[in-house]
């Protein structure tokens, strides 16, 4: 399957830099100074993959590096809570919360892949459930959600490799409770906070 004539894609190169996963261009996500944000190309298998980075045409030492299916993380606010958002978009934060019942977005990342699997850079039009889902758990405060709580977990349309999950709080859900996402025996770190009052 190849990406669709109309279909965005992020650049393979940003500033005069390249990086190749197992000798192909993998998508560029940011370069600044000694940092480059890129993406495992979501063909790749687990296993061990090859890393090179290219320069304005000169060529890097070729590192090797460990694929795993999934590794869940989440991303988080300065003040170590997991960035989330009231379904209308505006952030969760200490002065605007989420409350008992109400349906939130968290946005994670190495949920492993979706159901279509966008091509290589390809940003997707459209949502894209998680193919393991039967093996997604969240927890909150240490106690895991029921899978109907559990809206919608999958990619974020318009946005290339980040998750997000839809969940509905639970009416007994304590203030500020510590968020931990799992896909199998893999856990994201369990110090983030969501934001609820």
């Amino acid at each position: 399957m190849s990406v669709s004539k109309t279909a965005a894609v992020v650049p393979t190169e940003l500033s005069g830099v390249a990086v190749y996963v197992d000798n192909a261009p993998t998508p560029m996500l940011y370069v600044s100074g000694p940092q480059i944000n890129f993406l495992i190309p979501s063909g790749e298998i687990t296993g061990n993959v090859t890393v090179r980075v290219v320069r304005e045409g000169v060529t890097g030492p070729e590192v090797t590096i460990a694929l795993i299916d999934g590794a869940p993380a989440l991303f988080v606010i300065g003040t170590g809570f997991a960035i989330a958002t009231h379904a209308d978009g505006t952030l969760l934060t200490d002065a605007s919360p989420a409350q008992p019942g109400e349906i939130v977005v968290i946005y994670a990342t190495g949920l492993g892949p979706t159901d279509p699997n966008p091509e290589i850079g390809e940003i997707p039009e459209t949502a894209a459930s998680m193919q393991w889902l039967s093996s997604l758990s969240v927890s909150l405060g240490g106690a895991v959600l029921p899978s109907y709580l559990i809206k919608y977990a999958g990619v974020t349309p318009g946005c290339v490799g980040l998750y997000q999950l839809n969940i509905e709080l639970p009416q007994d859900v304590g203030a500020d409770p510590v968020i931990q996402v799992s896909v199998g025996a893999k856990s994201s770190l369990g110090t983030l906070k969501l934001a609820v009052q």
